[in-house]
C-alpha cells in the first residue's frame, strides 16, 4: 500500500539555525519558509536526491509542534510521511484494519497541495505516519 518515503518532518525551535545547518553546513538546497495557517506551522523543505526533510516550526499559539517542543526543547523527528496512490482507499484499508486516523479521518490538504491523512502513533511503533496522496 505505502510508496515512496515522501518526507521526515523535523520539529525545530529556531527555524533560522535549522535551515543554516541544513544549506551552509550540510550544503543542502533550501526552500524559503512557507507559513501552512490552516496546519499551525512554518515548513522549509530541504531538498535531497531521493526525498525531502521538512523542518516544522510552530506558527501561532495554537500550532501541534509547540507542545511537541514543549516536551523535546532541542526539537526532533516529528513525522515521516508517506506516498500512497489512493488516501481514500488506504485509511479504509487501514481503518478495518484497526489503524486509528487522527482527526475527523477526513483528508485534509498538506504543505505539497496534495490529500493528506495522520494515523496514530501508538499504532505505528510510537512514530507519527503521514499519509500523502501521490
Amino acid at each position: 500500500m505505502i510508496g515512496k518515503l515522501n518526507h521526515v518532518a523535523i520539529a525545530v525551535p529556531d527555524l533560522e539555525a535549522a535551515v543554516h545547518t541544513y544549506r551552509d553546513v550540510l550544503g543542502a538546497k533550501v526552500s524559503a519558509p512557507l507559513a501552512q495557517v490552516a496546519h499551525g506551522v512554518t515548513v522549509v523543505f530541504v531538498e535531497l536526491d531521493n526525498t525531502k526533510v521538512e523542518l516544522l516550526h510552530p506558527l501561532g499559539e495554537k500550532s501541534p509542534i509547540q507542545g511537541f517542543l514543549e516536551k523535546n526543547p532541542s526539537g526532533g523527528i516529528h513525522h515521516v510521511c508517506y506516498e500512497v496512490a489512493d488516501i481514500l482507499a488506504a485509511r479504509d484499508k487501514l481503518k478495518a484494519a484497526g489503524a486509528r486516523v487522527l482527526g475527523d479521518g477526513e483528508p485534509k490538504i498538506g504543505a505539497h497541495d496534495k490529500p493528506v491523512l495522520f494515523l496514530h502513533p501508538k499504532d505505528f511503533n510510537g512514530t507519527l505516519v503521514e499519509l500523502e496522496q501521490a
